[in-house]
This record gives structure tokens, sequence and C-alpha cells, in this order.
């Protein structure tokens, strides 16, 4: 007699990509805020290129403070993938040029989700695999 597996629901969300010239003329704050608004309606976030360091601190630190005072908040999953591999000399400083031009490094692409969602974040070189919550 075969045991059947029972399979979870998901329940809905939706992933939205965002490419980095909607919020390259930002302000830190508002990138932040832009960025908190869509992972607080339940959103999965692509985002070309990656967020400068101190914003990554920033959003984690606002989204910390903010589980236990909103309302099925549990916080963030973040994941960071980028295609720094062996590149030689002329290659990296030509994206290097480029990235300071563009204002941040497009060669990269951040995904961002709420807890309430993703499980777990698995980052390879080349992939990210996203655990989604039942």
């Amino acid at each position: 007699m075969s045991k059947k597996k029972k399979i979870g629901k998901i329940k809905g969300f939706s992933i939205q990509f965002m490419p980095y010239s909607e919020i390259r003329d930002l302000e830190s704050n508002e990138r932040i805020k832009k960025i908190l608004k869509i992972l607080l309606s339940q959103n999965i976030l692509i985002l070309q290129g990656r967020l400068k360091a101190e914003e990554e601190t920033r959003l984690i630190g606002d989204t910390m403070v903010m589980i236990g005072h909103v309302k099925n908040f549990k916080g963030i999953e973040l994941a960071v993938i980028s295609s720094n591999g062996d590149e030689s000399f002329f290659r990296k400083m030509k994206r290097g040029l480029a990235n300071a031009l563009a204002g941040g490094d497009l060669g990269a692409v951040t995904i961002i989700g709420p807890a309430t969602i993703v499980k777990e974040m698995k980052r390879n070189p080349k992939k990210i695999e996203l655990m989604l919550n039942k």
C-alpha cells in the first residue's frame, strides 16, 4: 500500500523584477522605503544590480525592528549573486567603469523576499535556490 505525500499550498505571492534604473536616482532612505513597500506586499523582489553595503545593512536592520510591530511580518531573506568570476584585467576594468557610470554593480542580481514566503535561500557562485514556506 503506497502512502500519498501531502503537498501543502503556498499562499499567493508575486515575483517583481526591478531594474536598477528605477532606484538609481533615489536617496538611500527612499530606496529602502521602496523595497520595503514591495516586501510588505508579500512580493519577492528581483533587483538588477546590488544595493550598497550600508543600504543592505540598513534594510536588514529596519526589517528586524519591524518584526513584532507589523502584523504577519517575520523578516526578510536576502541573497546576492554576482558575475565576478574569472575575468581578465581589462574586462574587470571595463566592468568597473560601467558600474561607476551606472551608479551600482549591474553585474549582480539581488533577490529579497519576505520570510513568510521564503524559508531559505541557498547561494552558490552561479545560482540561488529559493526554498518556499508552505
